[in-house]
């Protein structure tokens, strides 16, 4: 039997090649709004990230998210970005 490939993402943050279920998806939709994407399936451009807030901090400082989402991010939306992810841990 041939082995299942398993997706790997790169986190914006720390940089590591991970698992695809075991990140975050981030994505910025067409009405230009930022949302974390629980499902993995929504539509928009999207980038992932650990499940860790410091990886959060990490994306913030070296600005990943903004790369990947090709836009400038409000410090409003990490905000909201650390509320949701630390609800989603729990």
């Amino acid at each position: 039997m041939a082995n299942k490939k398993i997706p790997l993402r790169k986190c914006v943050g720390c940089a590591e090649m991970k698992e695809k279920k075991q990140m975050l998806r981030v994505i910025k939709t067409s009405e230009e709004e930022i949302v974390l994407d629980v499902t993995g399936k929504k539509n928009g451009r999207g980038a992932y990230i650990c499940a860790s807030p410091q990886c959060l901090e990490k994306a913030r400082k070296n600005k990943g998210l903004e790369r990947s989402l090709k836009t400038a991010i409000p410090e409003e939306v990490y905000d909201s970005l650390k509320k949701e992810m630390s609800a989603f841990e729990s």
